[in-house]
């Protein structure tokens, strides 16, 4: 079975809002670039399928907009090319490489999770803390920022039972962030 990486950045303070995080450098992307070009497809919610599209999607005139810095290239072609499933009650249609996801959330994911290939990732807010009441993450990757953000969305606020985590790898980059990646910790039964 192919493992659900929920994949996102986060400020100290549990902030999960793109905006109120540290811009992303160099280095960041390209932790970002491996990690997506590692996952074999994407789960994604509707808002967060939609702003990564604008985003991250290739332009008709396959020329990247003149905001986009050269090293954020690799991470934009990463993302555009790597297939997507879309979980929505309200789109009616996707492209963008995508399909959408249609029926009981935790029977869509374990059918995808069992199919051969490599990891599946999912990024946002909403899709990961259904998941994760479901059971369904196999692991956790946050890159913590040295923000405090004071507002905002927070990391799976929530969550209905405590999840452990055990951790599985540290990376700290020269901005102050910190990339750390948990799995659940086995349950113990009495």
């Amino acid at each position: 079975m192919r493992p659900l990486r929920y994949s996102i950045n986060v400020t100290l303070d549990g902030c999960v809002d793109h905006e109120a995080g540290v811009m992303p450098d160099e280095e960041s992307m390209r932790f970002w670039t491996e990690q997506m070009a590692a996952a074999d497809a994407l789960l994604l919610g509707r808002v967060t399928y939609q702003l990564m599209e604008s985003a991250w999607r290739r332009p008709e005139s396959g020329v990247w907009p003149d905001w986009m810095q050269p090293w954020e290239i690799p991470f934009a072609e990463a993302i555009d090319r790597t297939p997507k499933y879309v979980v929505s009650s309200t789109l009616d249609r996707v492209d963008w490489n995508a399909e959408l996801l249609r029926g009981d959330l935790g029977t869509a994911v374990r059918e995808l999770k069992a199919r051969p290939g490599l990891d599946l990732w999912v990024g946002g807010v909403t899709l990961p803390l259904a998941l994760a009441n479901l059971g369904l993450i196999d692991e956790y990757e946050f890159v913590v920022q040295p923000v405090l953000a004071g507002h905002g969305p927070t990391l799976l606020a929530g969550l209905r039972e405590r999840v452990e985590l055990r951790l599985v790898d540290r990376i700290g980059f020269r901005s102050g962030s910190v990339a750390v990646r948990y799995r659940p910790a086995p349950r113990v039964t009495g």
